[in-house]
């Protein structure tokens, strides 16, 4: 049993009012000073140019190659929103692509079906997670000390386990397996569905959700949230479980789609994970998050990459342009925050 002190009540206001300032967006007038509708708008707008500079942007089949692609890190940025709602980061995700890939691939060609293989990589994404949290929570490690750490040894793991082999035979599901991953449904790439459905859960997760409200309460103020009677620890070892389970979900879906799976896959993804996250409104110091930013940033992200290629770009430029816009989504977050006090 326990009391609840004037402080504590007075502690548990705060954090509500808190809370609320961040999560209320109804009205016209909220959604334009909302990041990820102006994302939204430079999205329209890159896409009105290329229409006039490429015949083939606005073709069927590159619409339906932007959307996949975008689809694999809208989802993992789903869960990097988490992370980062709570001031942290999660460097592990792309080498956790490749060790969640290598062992669902193994799980596969070892004869098992597609249900126990999603279960191996669910669960070695898990893994990751509890370890990256507990190291976070418990042990007070900086996240980028600790997932720069696992995003080493996730990659050597990986390479491990697979004899530094491709892994390309899938077993006797393997064209169940590759049809979840590759395949469509109404015109639309599966991945695409997934994204949407786990849009749609977040949507009423930082809504509605008590965890959500957590989550939200420890970026704001983490001292202020633990002396409310928030499980801090706790909470923040499940944002890691949470981003590490969107990888183990990205990843399954991702190895469907190519056909064979590598020790080298998710390199460099945690860059545009962190990117699309970032542009689509969250804020690094914590405390802010928006379910549709992921799955918008994650859109630009990706035609920025589609642009480049049929503007006759070199893809060494990618890279570049991907960083320049982090850095004007961070610009603007400073801007707008100073215009608000």
């Amino acid at each position: 049993m326990t009391d609840t002190t004037p402080q504590q009540t007075k502690d548990h206001a705060a954090i509500d009012d808190s809370i609320t300032s961040r999560q209320e967006i109804s009205g016209i007038g909220a959604i334009l000073r909302t990041q990820p509708f102006w994302v939204f708008i430079a999205i329209l707008m890159l896409g009105l140019v290329m229409t006039f500079v490429s015949d083939a942007f606005m073709t069927e089949r590159n619409m339906f190659n932007i959307s996949r692609n975008m689809a694999f890190f809208g989802i993992m940025a789903l869960g990097m929103s988490a992370v980062i709602c709570t001031a942290g980061i999660d460097l592990s995700v792309g080498s956790l692509l490749g060790l969640a890939g290598i062992n669902l691939a193994l799980v596969l060609q070892a004869g098992w079906g597609v249900e126990i293989g999603f279960l191996a990589c669910i669960g070695t994404a898990i893994a990751v997670g509890l370890i990256n949290g507990i190291l976070i929570a418990y042990l007070r490690l900086a996240p980028f000390v600790v997932t720069l750490g696992m995003l080493a040894m996730a990659r050597s793991i990986a390479m491990v386990v697979s004899n530094n082999k491709m892994v390309y035979e899938f077993g006797p599901d393997q064209e169940l397996f590759e049809s979840i991953g590759g395949g469509s449904m109404l015109g639309v790439p599966n991945v695409v569905w997934v994204l949407t459905v786990m849009t749609l859960f977040f949507l009423w997760v930082w809504r509605y959700t008590q965890w959500g409200r957590w989550v939200i309460a420890i970026g704001g103020n983490a001292h202020a949230a633990k002396l409310s009677g928030i499980p801090v620890e706790k909470v923040i070892v499940s944002v890691y479980v949470v981003c590490s389970l969107c990888t183990g979900i990205a990843a399954f879906m991702f190895i469907g789609y190519t056909g064979s799976a590598t020790n080298a896959m998710g390199a460099t993804y945690e860059l545009n994970v962190i990117s699309a996250t970032v542009i689509g409104g969250a804020n690094l110091m914590g405390g802010v998050v928006y379910a549709l930013g992921a799955p918008i940033g994650a859109a630009l992200v990706e035609l920025i990459r589609n642009s480049l290629l049929l503007a006759g770009i070199p893809a060494l430029w990618q890279q570049f342009f991907v960083g320049l816009f982090l850095i004007l989504a961070v610009l603007l977050e400073q801007i707008r925050n100073r215009g608000g006090k």
